[in-house]
């Protein structure tokens, strides 16, 4: 048949299991989100950007709202595993201090691995919907409490300074550690983590070791 004047049938996409076209399509939205911004996200461009015909798309994510709240969750899910990991289970036998700028530091090479995730997560613009921020804001919350066991057990196991807020100094770390991390994401060369680690060394200056 002539294909003169006429335009080519699309290929049709291979047929994949649909974990793995879920994985596909959602990886294409977190490329188009991280060329174009969560605002900008529609069906058509993640279509494009994953290869696929439209219906290909809708049979996995019948609404737009739908497909943002998948990427949404799994990022998110992804970067809090990240968090958690580099979080110390405990302190028992170790040196609070070393454990501290590990965790630190791992969060920020974590953020420096992988931009588009963790803007999802501290810079997640007008696009993210009422839902997300809701979750955003309970991860935060369980992270802070987390900051605070470990910093109550840190502070005793190094010896002090014992009259301390640690309710208080787990929300300045939190605040700290978002801050560094937004650093990240906007000018990442200037910002590199290496450049932030003596500021997070600094930060233990402020709860000097007993002496003697």
């Amino acid at each position: 048949m002539s294909t003169g004047g006429r335009r080519r049938r699309r290929a049709n996409a291979p047929r994949l299991p649909p974990a793995q076209r879920r994985t596909q399509l959602l990886d294409a939205a977190l490329g188009v989100v991280a060329r174009d911004g969560l605002a900008r996200l529609t069906m058509q461009a993640v279509a494009q950007e994953a290869g696929v015909a439209k219906p290909v798309l809708y049979a996995m994510f019948p609404t737009a709202p739908e497909l943002v709240a998948a990427l949404l969750h799994r990022e998110h899910a992804a970067g809090m595993a990240q968090v958690l990991a580099a979080m110390p289970a405990n302190l028992g036998g170790t040196d609070p201090d070393a454990e501290f700028v590990a965790a630190m530091m791992a969060f920020l090479d974590s953020v420096a691995a992988d931009p588009p995730r963790w803007r999802l997560i501290l810079l997640p613009g007008d696009g993210a919907p009422a839902s997300y921020r809701e979750l955003l804001g309970a991860a935060r919350d369980e992270m802070v409490g987390r900051a605070i066991a470990l910093l109550d057990d840190g502070l005793r196991l190094r010896g002090g300074p014992v009259e301390v807020d640690v309710e208080l100094i787990g929300h300045m770390t939190m605040g700290c550690a978002e801050v560094l991390g937004r650093m990240v994401l906007s000018d990442p060369r200037r910002f590199p983590p290496t450049r932030l680690r003596p500021a997070v060394c600094a930060l233990l200056r402020t709860l000097p070791r007993p002496s003697g």
